[in-house]
């Protein structure tokens, strides 16, 4: 099987006695490590696709997930594994596993981050308060409770885990242990550190994992792993995260009111602020990070609808003739499809890219600020919702290169855009491993 791999070639130097922190995040395609130090530079990283392992003619996403996690542990430069300190992983949020109790194997096939379970959601409607984040038919707890009314297998020995924390129980052996980020939505609140008395009465309540800070250490690596791999017996394995949060992390934004734009097929804002917001109706929810809250929403706008316009070379050429100190006059609402949730919850809101002006460096420009409007009116809704204003943003995904909407973006806003430095999730994990320590 060839997985793909490739690992960076320049590598830095690592001073006398120094300790390096280990970052995985396994994404929707593949999975990425970067092996980091103290300070945040990064000594080694690498990347690999997922192997179709196929059983009964679908994908074996655990088995390909297992094989990809020893894959990457093998990438690492064999004389930089004996200095790795710590490792921690996220995984996609959502992304579900009932396993055996006893023995962690899968009893299901896992239940993917964006596959809805709607045949679950009137008994979760039911049970949950309005408008709580597990009302929705793709929530972790959809699928648990899926699972729950439509298998026939022994409950009595069940237990649910998400992709990361599976993978991380594959180093440390301690079946059961989840983190706050990922726990979220199958009903924990991270407010009080606790499930709910309404999810804790329910039956399935016994399947749930207990739940631990992101970057927490759990225990150390597996003996095996430590003698086959060569990493040091000292190496802790920490709690991990999703894939969007150690993204924001990898960005380095730590006070309240600095923002990330993720500007990839669709447009998504994470704002950390000192207060919780929850708001079904737009789909804003917010995830605990540390004494903050990390806000989020996502708008069905973004790099999907430019790639249905312009290929990637017009994209290039077009916006060099742009002049983004100019305002657009084309007044737009660039969707792929029917429907909005956020800035506006409007399921019947149609595509609007009409009238369409005959130079194509106007039309462009004119989709380019009517998305930055939306942006702008997505962090003025989180104000108003009672979230810290946002006072800088940093910019991830693939629309954080072209500099001629990074400055528009920031006429639009009002405030400083840069792109940020590190935007790679795997980079991010690494820093919750660096946490997990005890080093300073």
């Amino acid at each position: 099987m060839a997985f793909g791999s490739n690992t960076d070639e320049a590598e830095v130097g690592v001073l006398l006695g120094e300790r390096l922190y280990l970052g995985m995040d396994f994404g929707t395609s593949g999975a990425r490590f970067a092996l980091i130090d103290k300070r945040g530079t990064i000594h080694a990283e690498g990347k690999r696709e997922y192997p179709h392992f196929m059983s009964e003619e679908k994908v074996d996403w655990a088995r390909s997930w297992k094989a990809t996690l020893f894959s990457l542990l093998e990438d690492i430069p064999s004389h930089l594994r004996k200095l790795v300190a710590s490792i921690s992983i996220d995984g996609t949020s959502a992304t579900t596993l009932i396993v055996d109790s006893n023995t962690g194997e899968p009893l299901w096939r896992p239940l993917l981050y964006n596959e809805s379970c709607p045949d679950a959601l009137p008994t979760v409607k039911s049970i949950a308060p309005p408008n709580h984040t597990v009302c929705s038919g793709s929530s972790t707890l959809c699928k648990l409770v899926s699972w729950w009314e439509n298998d026939d297998a022994n409950k009595k020995s069940a237990l649910l885990l998400h992709q990361a924390d599976w993978l991380l129980w594959l180093l440390h052996g301690k079946l059961g242990v989840s983190d706050y980020n990922n726990a979220l939505k199958v009903g924990y609140d991270p407010e009080l550190e606790s499930y709910p008395p309404w999810l804790l009465s329910q039956p399935y309540a016994q399947l749930l994992p207990s739940v631990r800070a992101p970057g927490t250490s759990i225990g150390h690596l597996k003996e095996h792993i430590i003698s086959d791999c060569g990493f040091p017996n000292d190496c802790v394995v920490c709690a991990g995260t999703t894939d969007s949060i150690a993204a924001f992390l990898a960005a380095r934004a730590t006070q309240p009111g600095k923002a990330v734009t993720s500007l990839g097929s669709t447009l998504a804002i994470k704002l950390l602020s000192t207060t919780r917001i929850e708001d079904a109706r737009f789909g804003v929810y917010s995830h605990r990070l540390d004494d903050k809250w990390l806000v989020g929403g996502a708008s069905n706008t973004g790099g999907a609808v430019l790639r249905q316009i312009f290929t990637d070379e017009q994209l290039v050429k077009l916006s060099e003739q742009i002049n983004p100190m100019e305002s657009s006059l084309l007044d737009y609402y660039p969707l792929q499809t029917i429907g909005e949730r956020f800035p506006v919850a409007d399921p019947n809101m149609a595509p609007r890219l009409d009238p369409r002006p005959e130079s194509e460096v106007e039309f462009l420009h004119g989709i380019l600020e009517s998305i930055a409007r939306i942006e702008a009116k997505a962090y003025s809704l989180l104000k108003d919702l009672g979230a810290t204003q946002v006072d800088e943003v940093f910019t991830a995904g693939g629309g954080a290169k072209n500099e001629k909407w990074t400055k528009i973006r920031e006429r639009v806003l009002g405030l400083p855009v840069s792109r940020a430095t590190q935007t790679e999730a795997a980079y991010g994990a690494a820093l919750l491993a660096l946490r997990g320590t005890d080093e300073k």
